[in-house]
């Protein structure tokens, strides 16, 4: 049986697709339209209850959802890839960071931005529930960009934290957010590795590899 990865374009799956790519997986994509609310279906819901992205299907019909226990699932995996670091020191770095880009990044900033009304029903609310997300994203932005300062990657090599802070500073460039020095090389660094460029092609953002 092959794997089956259900995906939005452009949405914090990015990096698991990128991650599937990277490890070299054959796998059949599905795409979920949230927009259109098919996260929300009964065939979706049987593979994924939360109703969100990303979900990943093993050969077995184990289904695994959110973005840190399926980039850990292919990095333990698929070792070979050496998606993390060997030591403990370097893993719990790699964890922490990958953490906080989805959680706090992704799931407490953005989405004020792009899912306001989940904040606040009313409408009055939305200008000062997007300032406090842009003050979420600014604020942590500055941290990653410590971290990564002197480095290439958040460890010593390509990890699955990269691919979570990738996707999260692909959203900030899409809506004019500025990125922090070395956040903004880390995001450029990214852009040239094969899988990545690949990825943005496949899911219709080639207009970012220029």
């Amino acid at each position: 049986m092959t794997k089956k990865f259900y995906m939005t374009p452009g949405s914090c799956s990015t990096g698991i697709h990128i991650l599937l790519e990277e490890c070299g997986l054959v796998f059949e994509a599905y795409i979920i339209d949230l927009l259109a609310g098919d996260q929300y279906k009964k065939d979706y819901l049987a593979i994924n209850p939360k109703g969100s992205v990303p979900a990943l299907v093993l050969d077995d019909g184990t289904s695994l959802t959110e973005f840190s226990a399926i980039a850990w699932w292919l990095a333990r995996s698929y070792p070979k890839r050496k998606l993390l670091p060997d030591s403990i020191e370097g893993e719990v770095r790699v964890l922490g960071i990958m953490n906080y880009a989805v959680h706090t990044l992704h799931t407490q900033g953005f989405a004020r931005i792009f899912t306001t009304e989940r904040f606040s029903p009313s409408s009055a609310d939305h200008a000062s529930v997007k300032a406090q997300g842009r003050q979420i994203i600014d604020q942590g932005f500055a941290i990653i960009n410590r971290e990564l300062e002197g480095r290439q990657y958040v460890a010593d090599h390509f990890s699955i934290a990269d691919a979570a802070l990738f996707y999260v500073e692909f959203w900030a460039v899409r809506i004019d957010i500025p990125l922090p020095a070395s956040c903004a090389a880390h995001y450029r660094l990214m852009l040239t590795r094969p899988a990545v460029r690949q990825v943005l092609a496949e899911e219709g953002y080639a207009s970012a590899l220029r």
